[in-house]
C-alpha cells in the first residue's frame, strides 16, 4: 500500500474554458485548486504537490522532470466553448498526450477534456472521448477520483462526484496552490464556483451534462475567497454557474437574499479586493421573476467592481433555431432582460443609481458597474441564411433603443459526445463558415464600435490595465475581469507594470488609450496626438510652447479640453 506521504504528486494545468467556467491566464480555475486540496485531504503534503501550468513547461523545459519523476501525475484541461485567448495558449491534443509518454509514474486526467477532444480548440469541430493514452482518465470530477486514487495506493477508483462538504474543505485546503501560478499574485483572478449543473437543456451545452443545479452554501464560498485573500489573491470571479440570479434557490427562481450573503460576505473577508466580477446570467429567469431579478441584480452592483458582465446566452434569435435546440429564451425575451439589467445596473461610479442607464457627455467617467453581453452561437440544427438577419435585427433593436451591451461574443459549435448536437455535428458551422464571416464582420462595424463608444465613451477611466505585450510600437494590456477590454497606448511602456489610463479612440472590441493623467509638459508626442480634438499639428504646438504653468494655458493655446486626459506638473518635466 502505498503511503500518500511519501507520493510527490505534480499537477499539470492545460487550462479550462467551459459554458460557466473559465481557467486561461490571467484565471485560475477551481479544478487545481480543488484537486490540490483533495490530495492534500487524503494525506498527501502540501510541499509534495508541484503545480505548472501547461505555458511553463513549454517555457522551462526543465520543469518537464516534475512530469517525469512525479509518482502521480494530474493533468488538467479541456475546451467545451471555442475563445481566443491572449493571456495564455491552451493545451493541444498532442502536449497532453506527450505528458503521459513522459512520465514514469501513475497518470490521470479529468476535467471538461473528459467530454471530448477535437484536433484542435476552436469552433465548427466534432470532439470525441480520447485518454490520450493516460493510465486513467476521471469520468466524474477530477478532484474526487485523485481524493480516491490516492486513498487506494493508486490502484484506482470509481467514478463519482464530489458532495458540498468535500468541496468545501478541498476548496480551502487547495488555495495554496495559486501561490504556484505564474501570475500569481497581482495578475491573477480566481474563478470561484456558486453552482453547477443547470435545469435546461439546450442542444450544444455541456453544463446539464453536471445534472440539475446543486448551490453551495455562501459561507462555504465566503470561505474559499478567505483562503485565497489570505494567499494573497485580490481578484475574484463569480463565474463557476449557469446562471447567478438562481444562486440559494431552487435552480430557477431568483433569491437576493441569498446574493445578498454572498457577496457581502466576500466583501467581509476580502476587504481590500480590486475585482468582484461575475459571468453567466440566465436572461430567462430576469423576465420570468422581473422584480426579484431587479432586487438581486441590485445587490449585486452594489458590491461588485466597474465593468462587470453578465452573459447572456440567447445564442440565436431566430425562432426556429431555438425550437429545434431547446434553446429557453426568445429575442423579446431577451431584449426585455437586456432593459432591466441595463436600468438596475446600468450605473457608473459616482453617479445615482435611480438615472440607470447613462452614457453621453453627462455621464461619470467611468465603466457601467454591471452590462449584459450576448452570446451568439452558430452552426446549430435549423440555422438558414435568415438566423443571421435576425440576428442583426436583435441587435441593432437593442443599440437603437439607447441600451449598452459589454459585449457581443460570436462562436460556431463544438459538437461534443452526450449532447443533442453530436447528432448533427458541425456539418452546417462548416457550410457556413463564408456566411458566418461575413456577418460577424457586420456586426463587428455596425453594432460593438458603435457600442463601444456608448460604453466607454472618450475620456472613460480605466485603473489599474496591466501591460501584457508590444506590437507595432505599441502596448497593449487589460484590467482584470470578465471580459475586460483590450487596451493600445503609444510607445513601448514596460511590460508587466500597471497603469491607470483614459480611453481615446474605439476599435470594434477594443480602445486606444493613454496613461492617466498625462503630463502636458512631458507626454511624448504620440500620446499628445492620440488626445480627441488634437492631431498632429495641435500636438506639436504643445511640445513647441512648452512649459505650461497651467492645464487652461495648454487648452488655450490648442483651443481643446484636455481635462480628461491630461494636467500640469513641475516645468522641470518638460524637454
Amino acid at each position: 500500500m502505498t503511503d500518500p506521504a511519501t507520493l510527490d504528486v505534480t499537477l499539470v494545468d492545460g487550462y479550462v474554458d467551459e459554458p460557466a467556467h473559465f481557467g486561461v491566464p490571467p484565471y485560475v480555475s477551481t479544478y487545481p485548486r480543488y484537486t490540490a486540496g483533495a490530495l492534500v485531504d487524503a494525506g498527501v503534503p502540501e510541499e509534495r504537490i508541484t503545480y505548472h501550468t501547461i505555458d511553463a513547461l513549454r517555457e522551462t523545459p526543465g520543469k518537464w522532470q516534475d512530469v517525469e519523476e512525479a509518482d502521480l501525475l494530474v493533468y488538467i484541461g479541456g475546451m467545451t466553448v471555442p475563445g481566443k485567448y491572449v493571456g495564455g495558449t491552451p493545451a493541444e491534443p498532442d502536449e497532453v498526450r506527450r505528458m503521459a509518454w513522459t512520465a514514469d509514474g501513475t497518470t490521470l486526467m479529468g476535467g471538461p477534456v473528459r467530454f471530448g477532444v477535437g484536433d484542435q480548440n476552436e469552433g465548427g469541430s466534432d470532439m470525441e472521448r480520447k485518454d490520450l493514452d493516460y493510465d486513467f482518465v476521471a469520468k466524474g470530477d477530477v478532484e474526487a477520483a485523485a481524493f480516491d486514487l490516492v486513498e487506494s495506493g493508486l490502484e484506482g477508483f470509481n467514478n463519482r462526484m464530489r458532495d458540498v462538504e468535500e468541496v468545501t474543505r478541498w476548496a480551502k485546503q487547495g488555495a495554496f496552490v495559486v501561490e504556484s501560478h505564474p501570475n500569481h499574485p497581482d495578475y491573477l483572478i480566481a474563478e470561484l464556483e456558486t453552482s453547477r449543473g443547470c435545469p435546461y437543456r439546450c442542444s450544444f451545452c455541456t453544463e446539464p451534462l453536471y445534472g440539475n443545479p446543486t448551490f453551495r452554501p455562501p459561507e462555504t464560498v465566503v470561505s474559499e475567497v478567505e483562503a485565497l485573500y489570505e494567499r494573497g489573491v485580490r481578484h475574484f470571479r463569480l463565474g463557476r454557474q449557469a446562471d447567478i440570479l438562481a444562486y440559494g434557490g431552487d435552480g430557477e427562481a431568483p433569491n437576493p437574499d441569498a446574493l445578498r450573503e454572498l457577496y457581502g460576505g466576500i466583501r467581509a473577508v476580502a476587504p481590500d479586493l480590486g475585482t468582484l466580477h461575475l459571468d453567466n446570467m440566465n436572461p430567462i429567469t430576469v423576465v420570468e421573476y422581473p422584480e426579484r431579478s431587479r432586487e438581486g441584480i441590485e445587490v449585486i452592483a452594489e458590491h461588485n467592481t466597474p465593468g462587470d458582465t453578465a452573459a447572456f446566452g440567447l445564442e440565436s434569435a431566430d425562432p426556429v433555431v431555438q425550437e429545434e435546440n431547446n434553446l429557453n429564451v426568445t429575442a423579446d425575451e431577451c431584449f426585455e432582460a437586456v432593459r432591466i439589467v441595463n436600468e438596475a445596473a446600468g450605473w457608473r461610479p459616482g453617479e445615482d443609481p435611480s438615472k440607470a442607464p447613462t452614457h453621453g457627455e453627462d455621464a461619470a467617467t467611468r465603466l457601467p458597474k454591471l452590462l449584459p453581453g450576448i452570446n451568439l452561437l452558430h452552426g446549430l440544427k435549423g440555422e438558414t441564411r435568415e438566423t443571421y438577419e435576425l440576428n442583426e435585427q436583435f441587435l441593432h433593436r437593442v443599440y437603437d433603443a439607447g441600451l449598452m451591451l459589454r459585449r457581443v461574443n460570436i462562436r460556431q459549435v463544438m459538437a461534443f459526445d452526450g449532447t443533442e448536437m453530436s447528432e448533427t455535428g458541425s456539418q452546417i458551422a462548416k457550410d457556413h463558415k463564408k456566411l458566418f464571416k461575413q456577418y460577424k464582420t457586420r456586426v463587428r462595424e455596425e453594432i460593438d464600435r458603435p457600442m463601444l463608444r456608448r460604453v466607454a465613451p472618450a475620456g472613460t477611466r480605466l485603473p489599474d490595465v496591466h501591460l501584457e505585450y508590444h506590437q507595432d510600437g505599441k502596448t497593449f494590456g487589460r484590467q482584470l475581469g470578465t471580459y475586460p477590454l483590450l487596451v493600445a497606448i503609444p510607445g513601448e511602456h514596460e511590460l508587466g507594470q500597471t497603469l491607470d489610463l483614459a480611453v481615446t479612440d474605439h476599435g470594434y472590441r477594443s480602445v486606444s488609450g493613454v496613461p492617466y493623467p498625462l503630463d502636458v509638459n512631458a507626454a511624448s508626442m504620440d500620446e499628445l496626438t492620440a488626445i480627441p480634438g488634437l492631431g498632429k499639428q495641435r500636438a506639436g504646438n504643445l511640445v513647441v510652447d512648452r512649459p505650461f504653468d497651467a492645464l487652461s494655458d495648454a487648452e488655450e493655446r490648442v483651443e481643446t479640453s484636455l481635462v480628461d486626459f491630461a494636467e500640469v506638473r513641475s516645468p522641470e518635466g518638460a524637454d
